[in-house]
């Protein structure tokens, strides 16, 4: 029953453009649409505010977030997992 539940969540991979905030993470995730009339393909993009509890995820990080319930007024999304690594500059 818990599986069930648990992928009725919404999740998103995208990539973490801030860490400054204690415990947050500023995730971007992008999508490509085509445009309804011109049919070009386009990139839309969305800042999501992920809960990181730890504190393990860093700039430049793809992770992945999962929807859950509102943390603070504006997150309502968790940090759950690292999907690849921030290449080190």
């Amino acid at each position: 029953m818990t599986e069930a539940k648990q992928s009725l969540k919404r999740t998103l991979i995208g990539k973490v453009v801030s860490d400054k905030r204690e415990k947050t993470v500023t995730v971007l995730v992008e999508r490509r649409v085509k445009h309804p009339i011109y049919n070009k393909i386009m990139i839309k993009s969305s800042k999501y505010h992920a809960h990181d509890e730890d504190g393990q995820f860093h700039l430049g990080d793809v992770i992945e977030i999962t929807e859950s319930r509102p943390i603070s007024k504006s997150k309502n999304w968790v940090a759950t997992r690292l999907v690849e690594k921030a290449a080190a500059v």
